[in-house]
C-alpha cells in the first residue's frame, strides 16, 4: 500500500507505479466518488476505448414462456 500526502491546496500526486498500471495520462479526467467513508478515483474512459470490454459475458437470460 502506498501513502500520499494532501498538499495545502488539497492536491495529491498519484504514484508513478499506479499511473503506469492504469495507463493514466496528464489531463485525463477522473471521477471522484465518496463511498463508505472512502475517496475512490475512477478514470473516465472514452466510449470508443470501452468497446469489447464485456466480451465473453454470458448474455443468456431466463425468460418466461410468453416473452420469447
Amino acid at each position: 500500500m502506498t501513502t500520499v500526502t494532501i498538499s495545502p491546496k488539497y492536491q495529491v500526486v498519484i504514484p508513478k507505479r499506479i499511473r503506469e498500471r492504469l495507463g493514466l495520462k496528464p489531463g485525463q479526467k477522473i471521477q471522484v466518488i465518496e463511498y463508505n467513508g472512502r475517496v475512490v478515483l475512477v478514470p473516465v474512459r472514452p466510449v470508443r476505448e470501452m468497446r469489447g470490454f464485456l466480451s465473453g459475458i454470458d448474455t443468456t437470460v431466463p425468460r418466461e414462456g410468453d416473452r420469447v
